[in-house]
């Protein structure tokens, strides 16, 4: 297998005759913990779809691992920015990770004994252990947070998406899952959108800053420049100090 996990050339995606994003050419190789950064509608969720397959580009190549998406989406567990549940549904936080499981699991029709005990290990990990027979209605932004990262974990996969994780959580709750992430880079590539480029700089060892087009790339630092031609305008720079 490859050690490059993400690979991207030439990449453009059109949404009925709009632009979204252009010449896009990316490589995230296998241990990464990469960053991706930039105003909204710049493209960056997009972007993580057609790494998923969800989306069809109109030109250019996404590779997995060297192998086409069709062929690697297993590999690939996403965390999205918001929880798609009805909030009338009555499902506990147990039941939510093992959703994680559905078309990996090698049982039929019921989760079988592997199927929990991955679970199991993966809400110990996550710290959510203890919530286990709670609903999801209950629960705090941060707790949520970790029963979506907990949810892709169960599917054990190589690749982690994470659509900007810490968008509904304080500051304390945000350096924790930050610390989560580091812990579980240990073992899998990271890729994750944020808006706090401050923030993130102090976890990924690569960042890419997107407005369409990449601007920046790499291990390079965000200077007030790129941040200028990224934004388009002026925005003053937070330290979080924790």
């Amino acid at each position: 297998m490859t050690n490059i996990a993400i690979e991207i050339n030439e990449l453009n995606f059109s949404f009925e005759s709009l632009l979204i994003l252009e010449n896009i050419n990316m490589i995230i190789e296998q241990g990464d913990f990469a960053g991706l950064v930039g105003p909204n509608g710049g493209g960056k969720t997009t972007l993580l779809k057609l790494i998923l397959g969800l989306y069809k580009a109109q030109s250019g190549k996404i590779s997995i691992f060297g192998k086409p998406i069709k062929n690697q989406r297993k590999l690939i567990g996403y965390v999205p920015q918001y929880a798609n549940f009805n909030s009338d549904f009555p499902i506990s936080v147990e039941d939510t990770v093992l959703q994680g499981r559905l078309g990996i699991s090698r049982c039929f029709g019921r989760y079988c004994r592997q199927d929990k005990a991955i679970a199991q290990k993966v809400m110990q990990e996550t710290e959510i252990h203890d919530l286990a027979q709670r609903s999801i209605q209950s629960l705090s932004g941060g707790q949520m947070q970790r029963v979506l990262v907990a949810r892709a974990l169960a599917a054990e996969p190589e690749i982690l998406l994470l659509d900007e994780p810490t968008a509904n959580i304080d500051l304390r709750a945000e350096k924790d899952i930050f610390d989560l992430f580091k812990t579980i880079n240990q073992r899998m590539t990271i890729l994750i959108i944020s808006h706090d480029i401050g923030f993130v700089s102090d976890y990924i060892n690569k960042v890419f800053c997107l407005n369409k087009t990449l601007v920046c790339h790499d291990s390079t630092p965000v200077t007030s420049d790129t941040i200028h031609t990224l934004y388009g305008g002026h925005i003053s720079e937070v330290h979080h100090h924790h």
